[in-house]
Order: C-alpha cells, then sequence, then structure tokens
C-alpha cells in the first residue's frame, strides 16, 4: 500500500489554521507560524487582544463591526494585534536573518478559509524581520 504524505507547506499551512482557532476576533480568524530553514517552528501567533487588554469574546462585540467598518480599513481603531505581529513578537530575533518563513492562515468566522495576505502594516513588519512569506491566496 501506497502512502502519501504532505509537504512542508500544507503541513506548515494545517498548523497555522489549528493556530487561528485561537483568535478572539469576532470577525476573521488568522494564525501566523514562522518555521526555520529546518522545517522547526520557531514562533507562533494569532489575532487577538493586547496583553491585559479585554478581547472582542469577553467584551460580546467588535467595534469595527458595530461602526460597519470594511476588512482592511482602519485598523488603528482595532484592540487586535495581527497574526503576523504576534508570531514576530514572540519569535527570538536570530530567526530574522533571511532564512526563516512564515505562514499565514486565514478564515472567516463561519470556516471558510480566506486570503492570509498580510495587510500593508504586516507587510512592512514581515520584511523588516527578514522572513519570507507563504500564505494562500483566494
Amino acid at each position: 500500500m501506497t502512502q502519501t504524505r504532505i509537504d512542508w507547506d500544507e503541513y506548515f499551512y494545517n498548523i497555522a489554521r489549528d493556530v487561528a482557532m485561537r483568535s478572539t476576533c469576532l470577525r476573521r480568524k488568522y494564525g501566523s507560524v514562522i518555521v526555520d530553514k529546518d522545517h522547526r517552528i520557531v514562533a507562533t501567533g494569532y489575532n487577538g487582544a493586547a496583553r491585559g487588554e479585554l478581547d472582542c469574546l469577553q467584551k460580546g462585540k467588535c467595534w469595527r463591526e458595530e461602526h460597519n467598518i470594511p476588512h482592511g480599513q482602519q485598523y488603528e481603531k482595532c484592540i487586535s494585534v495581527h497574526a503576523e505581529q504576534n508570531a514576530i513578537i514572540n519569535c527570538d530575533p536570530k530567526y530574522f536573518d533571511g532564512t526563516s518563513t512564515i505562514y499565514i492562515y486565514g478564515m472567516l468566522n463561519d470556516g471558510t478559509e480566506c486570503s492570509g495576505e498580510p495587510c500593508l502594516m504586516c507587510d512592512r513588519m514581515i520584511k523588516n524581520a527578514r522572513l519570507n512569506v507563504k500564505y494562500r491566496k483566494i
């Protein structure tokens, strides 16, 4: 019997999806996994309120949703830290050497996969951390 094996990209996307399940956002769930050149996970992150702040799940509401702010706009009014930002914050900077990769997975709250493309702010952070980036374009 021949056994098939998923490739590294699919493996890390699956893990990023599971990390996204920790999200406290009422709009979308994102998960990020930073992997070194030897395929070792060195950090993870999901979108949610900053440490010590009440998150949207605890509050039972999303300020941006209440004010009909479209996705991708006015991020400064959101209390969440993005998944990519959390992964970078939690990563040892020794991995910011151009050989590590950040995998990003996004989903709507109904479980439907959506693009994991980073916002402009996160894209700049990823570039500044010298991380390669992989996400699905939906």
